[in-house]
């Protein structure tokens, strides 16, 4: 089962992630761009271990080998990265696999590569991202979902990017399943309640459970 709420790490992933679970996030994604894999191995272990202690999914971003080595939930690929067809090469079929994408192209030939689920955006501008896609907003979304529903295609859609608090109910009413957040929680300063508000805003409008 695909959470509403995703957690996407920043730096100080370690102490980022570790304050995520605490305040209640089950679906962690460890984010680590730019760097080489036996750096990202020890950081990818620590966070595994603090996963399981709050029985939290752990998906690694862009690393499927990682992810096969630390025993992760799953994998998550940018939409420049490696395709969810090569990443599932490498993972086998037991591993939850998403894909970033900004149009509807992007998610059809996840859907044909077998991805579990897409992370769809940007919702509005984010520095958290190099290399931005085109920005979505609300519009964009209900083009994508609308879209999806004539061609009867069901994948949980993610939507991602500069997402606030007060924009998840309009977003939910497009028929997403859930949001990605990774500044909004990181910098929050009563995280605890903030993801309670976030899981009873997706799960309000949502006829998915986290």
């Amino acid at each position: 089962m695909i959470s509403t709420l995703h957690y996407i790490s920043q730096a100080s992933h370690t102490d980022n992630i570790l304050a995520a679970c605490d305040a209640g996030c089950k679906w962690i994604q460890l984010r680590i761009k730019n760097e080489l894999p036996e750096k990202i191995m020890p950081v990818a272990e620590a966070v595994k271990k603090i996963c399981d202690r709050y029985q939290s999914a752990l998906i690694i971003n862009d690393y499927p080998h990682i992810a096969v080595a630390v025993g992760a939930t799953g994998v998550h690929v940018g939409r420049l990265d490696m395709s969810v067809a090569a990443a599932r090469a490498i993972t086998g079929n037991n591993m939850t696999i998403g894909g970033t994408a900004n149009t509807i192209a992007d998610i059809l030939q996840h859907v044909q590569d077998g991805a579990s689920y897409v992370g769809v955006g940007p919702y509005r501008f984010t520095t958290t991202k190099q290399n931005l896609s085109p920005v979505l907003g609300l519009s964009g979304y209900q083009a994508i979902m609308q879209e999806l529903q004539e061609k009867r295609i069901s994948i949980p859609v993610i939507a991602i990017g500069g997402i606030l608090l007060e924009d998840i109910p309009a977003l939910m009413q497009t028929g997403i399943h859930g949001i990605a957040a990774s500044g909004l929680i990181t910098h929050a300063t009563d995280k605890q309640q903030l993801v309670r508000s976030i899981y009873e805003q997706v799960n309000q409008s949502s006829t998915w459970v986290h």
